[in-house]
């Protein structure tokens, strides 16, 4: 590269490997380098799985975690943050320590607690450190509406208003909160971004059939990318669920299990944009 050529946006994701690569670190680096950034990566946990669901996983040493994402942030300049699956309690508190010294880089938290088949990834004691120590210092968080519940407390209670459980984490310091409707019983999937203000946009997404792996990683990352970018919050948030509506729209089945979104949708011969 001459001196001339302009760098990409670098984001770096803090997650587990998926060998399906169709959730995990494998997810998130192709969707970062989809919407034109160059990831980084710090592996977190090791996963035994396919497309069907996780056997099991073997958490990272915390200090090999924060070791990664030193050794990196030494090197290169870091345009946003993304955070998956961490695997312990241990290594939320060596990454939050890590992120906390680049309080000006946005940080989108996807807070991954089960699989899509409900294989559990975490306890209350690491769900309680998220919510502690990732959430305050988040940008954006994302979760769907169990996840949100979980982190606001409400885990047992269906019936928990979700602008004011929105608003237990914006209260804990995080800048925004887009909660996802993909587990709710709605025709349609409608998604909504919520700041200490109240709700910034609704947007709703035509409901697709089949189950999808990966679709959470997809969005954070998405969005991750968009504000390396430098997009404004609202388009950051639009472009990350089209980009993921039409990576969904586009899915395939390689396997027995899940569908697999096509992150590279736009690079097949004959795609139309519907512009």
């Amino acid at each position: 590269m001459t001196e001339s050529t302009p760098s990409l946006p670098t984001v770096l994701t803090f997650a587990a490997s998926d060998p399906t690569s169709g959730a995990g670190l494998q997810a998130d680096i192709l969707a970062l380098a989809s919407m034109g950034c160059y990831p980084l990566s710090v592996v977190t946990a090791i996963t035994v799985q396919d497309t069907a669901g996780v056997e099991s996983f073997l958490s990272i040493d915390p200090d090999w975690v924060a070791d990664q994402a030193r050794c990196l942030l030494e090197d290169m300049p870091v345009a946003a943050f993304k955070m998956g699956m961490l695997g312990s309690t241990e290594i939320v508190t060596v990454v939050a320590e890590v992120v906390s010294d680049y309080p000006e880089v946005p940080l989108v938290l996807d807070p991954v607690f089960a699989s899509g088949r409900g294989d559990e990834f975490a306890g209350e004691d690491m769900i309680r450190a998220i919510r502690e120590l990732l959430v305050p210092q988040s940008t954006v968080v994302t979760p769907n509406i169990p996840e949100l519940r979980k982190l606001a407390g409400e885990e047992d209670n269906d019936e928990a208003d979700l602008a004011e459980c929105a608003q237990a984490l914006l209260d804990t310091g995080c800048e925004y909160v887009l909660v996802t409707g993909t587990h709710d019983s709605t025709v349609e999937v409608v998604n909504t971004l919520y700041h200490r203000g109240g709700v910034v946009r609704s947007d709703t997404w035509q409901r697709l059939p089949g189950s999808y792996h990966g679709s959470g990683c997809t969005l954070a990352s998405a969005l991750a990318a968009n504000l390396a970018r430098g997009l404004e919050i609202g388009e950051a948030v639009y472009e990350a669920q089209e980009f993921t509506w039409r990576a969904l729209s586009h899915a395939f089945r390689p396997g027995m299990g899940q569908h697999l979104p096509d992150r590279l949708f736009w690079a097949r011969e004959g795609y139309d944009d519907g512009k």
